[in-house]
């Protein structure tokens, strides 16, 4: 089955539509490497917005940096609410590198020639942050009818192009499809947000009781020639213990009974 094009798909709709549909996402290990370099290689703990828009994708069979105009500003919305404790451990793994010159192809006659990491060569030991059963709601908003409407297809139907992941192609995840929820701008000085608090770190309140912590990811990319790029970042504020955050000053949205920012 050859690959999605969304070719097709870069007439956007009118607007964000006044809905969203919700997915659950769960996997026994999560890992989502953070840009800064480390020796450890460490995770996000809340699933990037850059992540959402890659797996959505991978679940479409879209092509690779074809993606990013129909997830930009405006023509996309994403909250995401962790719904387990978020924990994390380290755990090494030997890996093979796939810079090109170390890859080798693998060409036999009258069959497809693929190309993969050369396995004569010494492994490397890296130590890796890893996400113990991480689970996460995603909420998501997309004005190009189309996209929406095979995403949906999809959900409902429990099926997927490629096995979606989160974060490395090893660490599969359960998607479960939640329903389609209408989105209705809340108004007020105070509010529990149930999703992560997005780029108001500092409206935040904090009680003895709750653990907060703040993260900085990839919010947008855009292709460019060596592929992509990313185009912006978000500020995340999250309870690792998945409660709901108390918040002054904030925009949020009513969704399934619930309290989000989309951004």
């Amino acid at each position: 089955m050859a690959q999605e094009s969304l070719e097709s798909w870069t007439d956007e709709g009118d607007g964000l539509p006044e809905t969203c549909l919700s997915f659950e996402l769960r996997g026994e290990w999560g890992h989502f490497r953070r840009v800064e370099g480390n020796i450890v290689k460490q995770t996000y703990r809340i699933i990037p917005r850059t992540t959402v828009a890659g797996l959505v994708a991978a679940m479409l069979g879209l092509d690779r940096d074809s993606y990013y105009e129909a997830f930009s500003q405006n023509v996309s919305a994403v909250a995401v609410e962790p719904i387990d404790e978020l924990r994390a451990i380290n755990m090494p793994m030997n890996t093979l590198s796939t810079a090109k010159e170390h890859m080798t192809t693998m060409p036999s006659r009258g069959h497809a020639r693929i190309s993969m990491p050369d396995p004569s060569e010494l492994r490397q030991q890296h130590n890796y942050e890893v996400l113990v059963e991480p689970a996460y709601r995603v909420d998501l908003q997309l004005a190009n009818d189309d996209l929406r409407g095979r995403l949906q297809d999809r959900l409902c139907d429990g099926t997927s192009y490629y096995p979606p992941s989160l974060g490395l192609s090893e660490h599969l995840a359960e998607v479960t499809y939640l329903g389609e929820f209408e989105v209705t701008p809340h108004e007020s000085e105070t509010t529990n947000v149930d999703s992560a608090v997005l780029e108001a770190v500092d409206s935040v309140e904090l009680t003895p009781e709750t653990e907060v912590k703040v993260e900085r990811s990839p919010a947008f990319m855009a292709a460019d020639e060596g592929g992509r790029t990313t185009t912006a970042f978000q500020s995340i504020a999250y309870a690792t213990g998945a409660e709901p955050l108390r918040a002054h000053d904030v925009k949020t949205h009513e969704v399934d009974g619930r309290r989000g920012m989309f951004s």
